[in-house]
């Protein structure tokens, strides 16, 4: 996720603008050197014929970065140049060209055009997901040799997972900005009222039936348990759920289709039984990203599968209070699905340039105290801080980034303690994920639709169409 273009339109403001605007917020710049050269600046002066030595900071060069905030996002914009100019203080001579779209950074059609056209900037903004595309079109350079201990000084503590998704046929191709996985969202009010525990969510899939029948209970239309089921964001979450019971969408070979068993028929099952047998999801069905988020900020629904950013959401785009959120890990736990975000280099950019891109993603999104992770200016400047991801550290970085988030806390971090405390390991999307989560939002959609439903047979049909896709890779 993401990864999924649901989870893109998420992380970025959730507009629906489609074409790239390359503006380049030159007032907002200004003090922090941009200029206008494009592509053509391939470096100079300084610099070390050594790949994996750190970028000279006598080197003199532009780099073009995408993801620049807009200026809509005046805090997100304001600290972006202020890292700029932190930047050039060690290199005064790297110009930092940032492009910035109105509304979401990372567009699938708009982004795949790029690919298809090369126009792609020096360093530009993908999903963990978006590797394999980026490959095919010769997008990224190959930058193993250029990170190392010495260009990326906190690299040992990012989490492996994190690091092996931006990797193929172990090389490296990005660094990366964040990464979510995902458990069970609550709504803390309802379940009070609902004389549950908010401190201590479901664990379990029965414990969630349950618990969705109390909330349900409450009346005044409220659900107790919410699902996606249109715009491949029901396939995500049937492929959510079934990661966290131990199984998998696709095989080992990543050539067959493995949800048509017991352990699918289960997942359909229930839900159709808490849908019709138990009335506890509501009579509105068809949903997608962005309904259960206002459903639950509404109090009018107890609980859905989610990453911890929706709560963010939720409080500066739809008016809800943190403290009515908590979270606890996905039911089942015995994995649960994982993405995120990274930035890759150009394919053919110059060796400084790829220095240059390293130092600048280390410096903006790698260091702890630092950039994205400097908790202190984020709360001063009024952004969320305590949303228990992103969090990709281990180790010392970990300890310290623990601390300094909760020193500067906006909201009751103890909330999303039983999220925290209860880890569950990350699985990667399945391959053609998209397309194969629009074969599934059939099954999701059927069975909270159609009383009727048949179960054994959805799941066939959506086997037999998945192995079609997996064929044709």
């Amino acid at each position: 996720m993401t990864s999924a273009w649901f989870r893109r339109t998420r992380r970025s403001g959730r507009s629906t603008a489609t074409a790239l605007v390359s503006a380049l917020a030159l007032t907002a710049l200004a003090a922090c050197g941009t200029s206008s050269s494009g592509n053509n600046d391939n470096g100079s002066g300084g610099g070390s014929s050594d790949p994996s030595a750190p970028l000279d900071p006598k080197t003199k060069l532009t780099l073009t970065i995408d993801c620049m905030p807009p200026a809509a996002k005046a805090a997100e914009l304001k600290e972006w140049n202020e890292d700029v100019k932190a930047f050039n203080k060690t290199y005064p001579n790297i110009r930092i060209e940032g492009r910035s779209t109105p509304g979401q950074c990372l567009e699938p059609p708009r982004f795949t055009a790029m690919l298809k056209a090369k126009s792609q900037p020096d360093v530009f903004y993908t999903y963990f997901t978006d590797l394999q595309q980026v490959l095919d079109n010769a997008g990224a350079e190959d930058i193993s040799a250029y990170v190392n201990a010495k260009t990326v000084p906190a690299l040992a503590d990012i989490d492996p997972d994190v690091m092996n998704s931006l990797k193929h046929d172990g090389k490296l191709y990005g660094l990366p900005t964040s990464n979510y996985t995902m458990g069970l969202l609550i709504n803390r009010k309802l379940f009070e009222q609902a004389g549950l525990d908010p401190d201590n969510p479901p664990r379990t899939w029965e414990e969630v039936r349950a618990a969705a029948k109390k909330i349900a209970g409450l009346g005044k239309g409220i659900a107790g348990y919410g699902e996606y089921s249109a715009g491949n964001t029901g396939g995500w979450h049937f492929t959510a759920t079934m990661y966290g019971l131990g199984g998998d969408i696709v095989d080992a070979s990543g050539r067959k289709a493995a949800f048509n068993n017991e352990l699918g028929k289960q997942i359909a099952g229930n839900l159709h039984a808490m849908r019709w047998e138990d009335d506890s999801m509501g009579k509105t069905q068809l949903l997608k990203w962005g309904d259960l988020q206002k459903q639950i900020a509404g109090d009018k629904l107890g609980m859905f599968l989610a990453a911890p950013d929706d709560i963010a959401y939720m409080v500066q785009q739809l008016g809800a209070k943190y403290e009515n959120f908590g979270m606890g890990p996905i039911p089942g736990e015995r994995n649960t699905l994982f993405g995120g975000n990274n930035y890759m280099i150009k394919k053919g950019i110059s060796p400084d340039k790829i220095k240059a891109a390293v130092a600048w993603l280390t410096h903006k999104n790698l260091t702890v105290g630092k950039g994205q992770f400097d908790w202190a200016r984020t709360k001063a400047d009024g952004l969320p801080v305590g949303v228990p991801q992103p969090n990709f550290w281990l180790n010392a970085s970990k300890t310290k980034d623990d601390a300094a988030r909760a020193a500067s806390a906006t909201m009751p971090v103890e909330n999303f303690k039983a999220f925290v405390d209860n880890p569950v390991k990350g699985k990667a999307e399945p391959p053609k994920a998209q397309e194969i989560y629009k074969v599934l939002d059939n099954v999701m959609s059927a069975v909270l639709t159609n009383e009727s439903a048949d179960v054994a047979e959805l799941l066939s049909t959506a086997e037999t169409q998945v192995n079609q896709i997996l064929a044709n890779q």
